[in-house]
């Protein structure tokens, strides 16, 4: 994974010719190629400390960023200072993959309110930006209404070197939430038969809903169709993990954040504030993941910003480790989630979680990483951490007994106390 991620810490982006002399009194060199013929003017000797002069550079050749979830309790800062990060690697646009504002509110003053910010915040780009909607953005009809006042359609196209992008809508509140419509599933066919000979196909929607059990249902098996004998690419949010998945041979990125709630566990988890990077070559895209604090101006001091983040009422935790077992042997990757009981019996919600490693070993998160556990008493639910980087094949079966990931059928109690607590959770094959 760490290679993934590329930490930049220049701003300046060499473009066009580079002039580069070497003039030595009495050489014998001579000077090769002219500035109509060669992009690189140099006096070639018999050895010469290059590697080559093809210049890396070709006229359908482009670069664009992609920026992840903003909300879902958005962090101070993050995006309004990205907006002026991305700014310094001057890609040809900017694209998002939903969840713009917090949204989930039934008064209208306050939504446009929140949109009045954010589009004070993306005004700033050097370069066009494009909206995708996320459920935070149209969570009722109320939403919608004032998306399609601001923004017009909920999804579009357009075609940039002969590369197509396909911007879609996973959002229609209130009986279509992650789901492609019907009528949205047609104009993909249509869009896509309009241009079969583009030389790649972008697609940017919301939530990862190729991940559900029945494509049928939520459309995305009509959209994979229209798609299918084409070269292409897709970029999501939602999750606020980063996770790369591979079906039909193409692949599928879910992206983190870029200021969205994020407990910021670093690499390990697909947890950090990033854009994705993507340079369209003549015949296939190269991307990469960039952490936004290694994005910084030759000053090394990023423009402050009034962008205020969503409060967050935390209660004391306390550190919280230990020890998963499968019938008596250390497990790895699995995900030990604690749940409590909802005020009024209403249910259990997951608390904190944490990722064992090779040597069955967790630390606990709740508001950020490591930070432990609030004291009290919970259910413990114990499955496989997905993996992050999922590239196809048959599905992984878990040796967890299904009960373990059920927080109202499994066994395991813990109480977490002021202080440092060590678990010991023990996991029978068979229960």
């Amino acid at each position: 994974m760490r290679t993934l991620l590329v930490l930049l810490t220049t701003t300046t982006l060499l473009g066009g010719a580079v002039w580069l002399s070497q003039k030595e009194t009495g050489s014998t060199e001579q000077a090769v190629g002219s500035a109509e013929r060669d992009p690189i003017q140099v006096e070639k000797g018999v050895k010469n400390p290059w590697t080559h002069l093809q210049v890396n550079a070709d006229p359908e050749q482009f670069h664009f960023a992609i920026v992840a979830d903003r909300t879902g309790g958005h962090r101070p800062k993050i995006f309004s200072q990205a907006v002026q990060r991305i700014n310094l690697l001057q890609p040809h646009f900017v694209i998002s993959v939903g969840d713009l504002i917090e949204g989930y509110t039934l008064k209208e003053d306050v939504v446009n309110q929140e949109w009045n910010e954010f589009d004070g915040y993306v005004k700033h780009f050097a370069m066009p930006f494009f909206y995708v909607p996320g459920n935070h953005d149209l969570t009722n009809k109320m939403q919608v209404r004032v998306w399609e006042e601001r923004y017009g359609r909920r999804y579009y196209s357009f075609v940039y070197k002969n590369v197509l992008f396909l911007c879609l809508n996973s959002e229609t509140p209130p009986d279509g939430m992650g789901t492609i419509d019907p009528e949205q599933q047609k104009w993909v066919a249509q869009v896509c038969a309009a241009h079969p000979q583009v030389r790649w196909t972008f697609v940017f929607l919301h939530k990862p809903i190729w991940t559900a059990p029945d494509l049928q249902k939520n459309g995305w098996a009509a959209v994979e169709q229209a798609l299918a004998g084409r070269k292409y690419t897709v970029f999501c949010g939602h999750v606020h993990r980063y996770q790369l998945f591979r079906r039909h041979g193409m692949e599928y990125y879910q992206l983190a954040t870029t200021g969205g709630v994020s407990r910021l566990r670093g690499v390990e988890y697909g947890e950090f504030d990033h854009i994705a990077w993507v340079t369209m070559k003549k015949d296939r895209p190269v991307v990469a993941q960039i952490l936004l604090e290694g994005i910084l101006p030759p000053d090394l001091r990023v423009p402050d910003s009034d962008e205020k983040g969503v409060p967050v009422k935390k209660v004391t935790t306390y550190p919280a480790a230990g020890v998963v077992t499968l019938d008596g042997q250390p497990l790895p990757r699995a995900e030990v989630t604690l749940h409590r009981l909802q005020p009024g019996g209403k249910g259990l919600r997951a608390v904190a979680d944490g990722w064992t490693d090779e040597s069955g070993r967790f630390q606990l998160s709740t508001y950020s990483r490591f930070d432990g556990a609030p004291e009290g008493e919970y259910v413990v639910t114990i499955r496989l951490a997905p993996r992050l980087i999922e590239l196809g094949g048959e599905p992984e079966k878990s040796p967890i007994p299904a009960a373990y990931g059920a927080p109202l059928r499994s066994p395991l109690r813990v109480k977490i106390t002021p202080g440092t607590n060590e678990l010991k959770l023990e996991v029978k094959s068979q229960p």
